[in-house]
This record gives structure tokens, sequence and C-alpha cells, in this order.
């Protein structure tokens, strides 16, 4: 998944914003949402941050063992 997939899933899922693509249109492109809906996407984020930065840990480690 690319940032941008993950992005707009948080988006999607948190904010309930459809597309984070300009539409030229202020009742597309700007959205009332509650800072509760702000703080569960930035802990989704964070969350996905970590979950990424293990995977890179164990595939760093795993390449390391390969070499031993």
């Amino acid at each position: 998944m690319t940032a941008n997939e993950l992005f707009t899933r948080i988006a999607k899922t948190h904010l309930h914003i459809e597309t984070l693509e300009t539409r030229h249109r202020d009742s597309l492109d700007f959205h009332d949402v509650g800072v509760w809906c702000v703080r569960d996407a930035l802990q989704a984020a964070y969350e996905a941050g970590i979950s990424e930065g293990r995977r890179q840990a164990g595939r760093m480690q795993k390449q390391g063992e390969a070499k031993q």
C-alpha cells in the first residue's frame, strides 16, 4: 500500500472524506470534522508508522542474519 492509499483510507475511515484529491469546489474540498475524528485519524497514522517501522526492522534483522 502506498502512502497516498494509506492516507486516503484513513481519511475515509476516520474523517468521512471520500478523496484527498483537490476538486476545486469549496463544498468538496473543505470539511467540518470533529476533533475526536482528527484524533482518531492521527492515531491511525501513528500506528501505521509504528507498524511499518517494525516491519522494516524485522526485514533488516533477517537480512543481517542471512549474511552471517
